[in-house]
């Protein structure tokens, strides 16, 4: 036991191997970015190899850091499972749910007041989660995320196809007969989605008129569709999140299809608090 690192070096570098982060380690850890590349640092030192080749923008594996990954992430899993074998678990601690603010105004928010009526004992902490970078399988017993579903380690339950249609509000909406009276308007876009306007205009036989139309870009939904709900602009949303919008209406019937869709998951190899149990099937229901 004198021979391993400091379990501190040890946490960092499982998170960071596993988000491919120093930020999303941070994130997760309750640090900053700078605590985790200092702990990784030291733990390489330790052990006399690099663990991560540092590019600009990014991390990878080097084959030292892929080998002794898996050894590491079972020792912390090994570790909690052991915890809660002898502890259990307390019907204390809340259920974290994450997801998207969006997600959560037009989608969540309704189904978890019906889920509070029928489940008041259940305490729920709601967590916002913008960039693939903030989700992860630690922190949060449940998720709904947004891609195509290319995860590793985790369950994963579709909320179904998607479809992206412009949304406006109803004053400007009456100005917009055809996708070509777009021309001289302001297209609101959100960063992050593998549709955008270039797919819906070239879906409305229109590509030509974005060179025509004004470009406001966001980094999330909420404040694009905020900003149409007030006469800002047109912005693309997805046809799901238009449930519970009354203050924005789509001028036009074309939608365009998405490869990506939103995902209800949660990690498959952790144990499952009753509550979190009951919080999951309640929203897989309500899928269907």
């Amino acid at each position: 036991m004198s021979q391993l690192p400091p379990l501190l070096w040890l946490q960092a570098f499982e998170s960071a191997a596993r988000t491919l982060s120093f930020t999303a380690a941070g994130h997760e850890l309750g640090v900053t970015q700078a605590a985790i590349s200092q702990r990784v640092r030291l733990l390489e030192d330790r052990v006399g190899q690099k663990l991560f080749v540092r590019h600009a923008r990014s991390l990878t594996l080097t084959p030292a850091g892929q080998a002794w990954l898996p050894s590491i992430h079972d020792a912390f899993v090994r570790i909690s499972e052991g915890t809660l074998e002898v502890f259990g678990s307390t019907s204390e601690q809340p259920v974290t749910l994450r997801a998207t603010p969006v997600i959560q105004q037009s989608w969540l928010a309704r189904r978890l007041i019906a889920f509070h009526r029928a489940h008041p004992q259940v305490a729920i902490r709601l967590v916002s989660a913008i960039w693939p970078d903030d989700f992860g399988p630690e922190g949060a017993d449940i998720e709904i995320r947004y891609g195509k579903g290319e995860w590793t380690g985790i369950e994963m339950q579709p909320l179904g196809e998607e479809h992206l249609l412009p949304v406006c509000s109803e004053t400007l909406a009456k100005t917009l007969s055809a996708p070509e009276d777009l021309a001289g308007h302001t297209l609101l876009h959100a960063v992050g989605f593998g549709v955008g306007w270039p797919g819906w205009l070239q879906e409305a036989g229109v590509a030509h008129v974005e060179a025509q139309c004004w470009s406001l870009t966001c980094d999330n939904q909420v404040m694009t569709l905020a900003l149409a709900s007030q006469g800002g602009g047109v912005s693309l949303t997805h046809r799901r999140l238009m449930e519970q919008r009354s203050d924005l209406v789509a001028p036009f019937d074309i939608t365009v299809p998405s490869d990506e869709r939103f995902w209800l998951v949660r990690p498959s190899r952790r144990h499952i608090s009753d509550e979190a149990g009951v919080v999951w099937q309640w929203l897989c229901d309500s899928i269907k």
